[in-house]
């Protein structure tokens, strides 16, 4: 029997027998259109434009692993991201007008455009409760909401987003270890890009499954492909249910592929060509795209339809974006808790 369970991508015969709605997997596919298209705004208002400016990391070629991780949830439920995080801020349903005043550092946005890119997934009435741009921070902040789920006798679960460069800090194994020794209601979400900023993962850490780190905590480690949302819905469903059950933490390494560089401002000429193209052929958004097509669940007429009414929300977006007021300077004091 295997140490790690691995999960590989789900055959399109299979999506309905999961009990998978074709509502449920139509809107998986457009909340996956609109983080792709929310993403492409973003480079071009920044690269193109110049209309914002600070660091930009964009979520290009994971947007299966937000989709599929977030649909897995309740509602109540409970995120802490990354400084990659507008595709979580996304899926959990943070309106797009608002993360869009953020990047433009408006009244109107998630933290009233005083955080930028890499802390826009805070929106706590939407389950997104923090955001650490510091890499491996988040874990324990994660922990410590569900050590709180525990003592109050909920029955939430909280998913710590994190990369694959995360799994090497103390952080990380600080946290790993107390929600172990606790068995608290919590998922380590490990995003695994295959790099860290500029470093790749065989080159940092020796093992081939970053989910064996799972091992030395006595808590489950699953590998999933995270290109496959279906694939990363029924690994996170059953991690959910275990937590909520109060069996403790799982880790799942949702192994995909970062399709830009590390920052909007990184060419990534250390990744070799081959590679890149290897891993544009299994873009996780016409995949799925194809695969609901052929299971006659969607028309290529509606998933054109799904993508306009994407790109019209966007310029709304834009335009409630650069409409909005920036935050009065005497207000500023009113947001120092320390």
């Amino acid at each position: 029997m295997p140490l790690i369970k691995e999960i590989g991508p789900v055959s399109v015969e299979d999506y309905l027998k999961l009990g998978l709605t074709k509502e449920k997997l139509v809107a998986m596919l457009e909340t996956m259109v609109k983080i792709r298209l929310f993403e492409e705004k973003a480079e071009e208002l920044y690269l193109y434009k110049g209309l914002i400016t600070g660091p930009l990391h964009l979520y290009f070629g994971q947007e299966a692993v937000a989709t599929g991780v977030t649909f897995a949830l309740n509602p109540d439920d409970i995120i802490v991201s990354t400084h990659r995080g507008h595709g979580h801020a996304i899926a959990k349903g943070i309106p797009l007008k608002n993360l869009m005043a953020e990047l433009f550092g408006k009244a109107t946005g998630t933290c009233k455009g005083l955080s930028g890119s890499m802390h826009v997934a805070i929106c706590p009435e939407r389950g997104a409760l923090y955001a650490s741009a510091i890499v491996g921070s988040g874990v324990p902040i994660a922990v410590g909401a569900a050590l709180a789920i525990k003592y109050m006798k909920q029955k939430r679960v909280v998913v710590a987003f994190f990369g694959d460069g995360a799994v090497n800090t103390g952080a990380f194994h600080e946290a790993a270890n107390m929600a172990a020794l606790w068995k608290l209601p919590v998922i380590l979400a490990c995003e695994n890009n295959q790099y860290a900023m500029g470093t790749r993962v065989d080159r940092s850490t020796p093992l081939k499954n970053l989910a064996e780190r799972a091992l030395g905590y006595g808590m489950p480690g699953v590998v999933v492909y995270g290109n496959d949302p279906v694939a990363v819905f029924l690994a996170t469903k059953e991690a959910a249910e275990r937590a909520r059950r109060g069996e403790g933490p799982t880790f799942i390494e949702y192994r995909t592929y970062r399709l830009k560089g590390h920052g909007v401002y990184d060419k990534a000429p250390y990744r070799p060509k081959e590679e890149v193209e290897e891993w544009l052929k299994k873009d996780p958004i016409p995949t799925f795209r194809d695969k609901l097509v052929r299971l006659g669940v969607i028309t290529e007429k509606e998933a054109v339809e799904i993508e306009e009414r994407v790109r019209e929300e966007l310029e709304e977006a834009v335009r409630f974006a650069m409409d909005s007021p920036v935050l009065p300077f005497e207000k500023l004091k009113d947001y120092v808790y320390a």
